[in-house]
């Protein structure tokens, strides 16, 4: 863990730095500067994408992903989150970061910081590096390496696209994958390819901030015994 945080504690306080044009005592020439090297104005985003049920042969399970920044147009704090919780109220899958987040283009931003395994199984902590965007056709991509206190690897690859039937019906497909060096049982985790979510959602934009969906889950893991399983989802998407 000593290790981790050393690799971010550079990072750590380019985030620090980001924050301060927000105290009081700071002097107006200096806030100035500090806006300007942030992009000229600080915002603050939050995205519910997934918060759903889903219902198959195997029971109900709960199903979130969010995620939130702060920041100006090229520095940011991010923070992610997701995870499923069964019908006995056992949490898997718990991933929670929190990412300094640096535009290095108008669609690309480059990003590092802290994963924790957080969830009813073994706590995993991690140094996270990425790169999230909008690639050509405006797909929507994530991809993050990951480096264990442990000194093992791990890597995910997200992606998912907005295809609009009209103002307000929104097709969405979504695939994530998740890549391990080392079997973890603890954790239910595999090496190489350990698991995959997939879905294909349907949502409804009551208004620009809330939009109700129904659609189709697949999750697998890729354990010693491969377990699979389609399921039927509904949920909301909601952003601040």
């Amino acid at each position: 863990m000593r290790r981790i945080l050393a690799m971010l504690a550079a990072g750590w306080a380019v985030c620090a730095a980001a924050e301060e044009p927000l105290h009081d005592s700071m002097s107006m020439p200096g806030m100035e500067a500090m806006m300007a090297e942030m992009g000229g104005q600080v915002y603050a985003h939050a995205v519910l994408d997934q918060f759903e049920g889903r219902l198959g042969a195997g029971g109900g399970t709960f199903r979130w992903d969010g995620q939130g920044w702060y920041g100006g147009d090229y520095d940011k704090l991010w923070i992610k989150s997701e995870g499923f919780v069964d019908s006995h109220g056992r949490v898997s899958d718990g991933d929670q970061e929190l990412l300094y987040d640096h535009a290095i283009s108008a669609y690309f931003d480059l990003q590092a910081g802290l994963r924790s395994d957080l969830d009813s199984y073994a706590t995993r902590n991690w140094a996270a590096f990425g790169v999230q965007g909008l690639a050509p056709l405006f797909f929507d991509v994530e991809a993050t390496g990951y480096v264990s206190d442990e000194g093992h690897l791990a890597a995910r690859l997200q992606g998912s696209y907005d295809l609009l039937l009209t103002q307000r019906l929104i097709l969405q497909p979504e695939l994530e994958l998740n890549f391990y060096s080392k079997a973890d049982p603890d954790r239910q985790s595999g090496a190489g390819l350990s698991d995959l979510d997939a879905g294909l959602r349907l949502r409804y934009e009551l208004t620009r901030k809330v939009a109700p969906y129904l659609g189709v889950a697949y999750s697998a893991r890729f354990t010693p015994d491969t377990n699979a399983d389609l399921r039927f989802t509904a949920g909301i998407r909601a952003w601040f």
